[in-house]
């Protein structure tokens, strides 16, 4: 299974709106007989992909998945059928199928003799699968926000300067972190202050996200760094505002606006129904209160540095307006590492789903 998961997290970032899956296939003895990985939208499936690879050897083997295979007839057939087709013997899967009407392939290939067994590194393949999972179950984009800051909670001095807070290191993991979003959002602010491109830098390759830039009153200068063809750029407008022109084919979407701001259920919303399952939140700190005032930060990166700035400074967070420690919103501290001098802390706002004991040894 954890081979699986291997196979599955290298196509992060690039599935949306379908999740990121891995099968691996073995004989009766626990040896590889073939592997698959979902590539993207109308490829096939993993197991698909798997069971391509094996051909006629497949038949009696044990098919190692890290979601529930489909039942579903979409662009590709439904995996259950083709695992049945294919005469394999056993299925093993980490994590229930969450989609209405795509769910009941465990149950199909146990009502056909297939011996079946799920929960297996549920907790694992959660994490790695999570962008997708917590959009589908929540019907909203994933929002990660991800910061910089110093160990005093600032993200730069008071003259403005934040190049750079952090080390080289700290730098180049939040590049990767980037490219496994659908899309990377900023507010007007963060793009008159820092003028960000937005793109992937630091060595990472991979798809570049597509860039959201909030701005209501539809003032972005047309000499923006995120204008330029590295990757496409959406600016989110007010429905009153001017429609920029923009240049190299980038679009522009308006929105509802309440109490002068936009309106964020309705971003979220419309982001959902065009493919996007995550959003990597990166400015700026009123933005980021505003989300966690709605309750959609769903995690949060934490890039820390061994600073102190003192006051003065631009705050990482600004105008949550918790005005008392009981109504100060608690994350779960998941995940510490150090990188350089720096450490990334991964919090969340709520508990994965898994954790179940699979519903026997595999």
């Amino acid at each position: 299974m954890r081979r699986a998961l291997e196979l599955a997290v290298t196509r992060l970032g690039h599935t949306s709106p379908n999740p990121v899956v891995g099968c691996v296939l073995l004989d009766a003895d626990g040896s590889t007989v073939a592997e698959g990985r979902h590539l993207g939208a109308g490829q096939p499936h993993a197991e698909a992909a798997a069971l391509a690879a094996a051909g006629p050897r497949a038949r009696g083997t044990t098919a190692v998945v890290t979601l529930e295979p489909c039942a579903h007839q979409g662009r590709t057939g439904p995996c259950a059928d083709a695992l049945l087709a294919a005469g394999v013997a056993r299925v093993v899967y980490a994590v229930p199928d969450p989609v209405p009407g795509h769910a009941g392939g465990a149950e199909r290939l146990r009502a056909a003799g297939v011996e079946v067994v799920g929960g297996v590194l549920r907790e694992e393949a959660e994490r790695a699968n999570e962008l997708w999972l917590t959009a589908t179950r929540l019907g909203r984009p994933c929002v990660t926000w991800k910061f910089g800051g110093t160990l005093d909670g600032r993200s730069a001095a008071p003259d403005g300067t934040s190049r750079w807070i952090t080390g080289p290191e700290a730098r180049a993991d939040a590049h990767g972190l980037r490219a496994t979003h659908d899309a990377v959002l900023v507010g007007s602010g963060t793009l008159r202050e820092d003028d960000p491109h937005l793109g992937l830098r630091h060595g990472v390759s991979g798809r570049p996200p597509l860039r959201i830039v909030l701005d209501r009153t539809g003032s972005i200068r047309p000499g923006a760094r995120v204008l330029d063809d590295a990757a496409p750029t959406l600016v989110v407008v007010g429905e009153s505002a001017a429609r920029p022109e923009l240049p190299n084919g980038h679009t522009v979407l308006a929105l509802p606006e309440t109490g002068g701001r936009l309106d964020l259920t309705a971003l979220t919303a419309a982001l959902y129904e065009r493919g996007l399952r995550s959003v990597l939140l990166e400015g700026g700190a009123r933005l980021a209160a505003e989300f966690a005032s709605l309750g959609m930060l769903d995690r949060v990166v934490a890039y820390v540095a061994p600073v102190l700035l003192g006051g003065g400074g631009r705050a990482v967070l600004d105008e949550f307006g918790a005005g008392t420690l009981s109504e100060a919103l608690r994350l779960r501290l998941d995940e510490v590492a150090r990188l350089g001098d720096d450490v990334r802390l991964v919090l969340r706002s709520r508990p994965l789903a898994g954790g179940e004991e699979p519903e026997e040894a595999p």
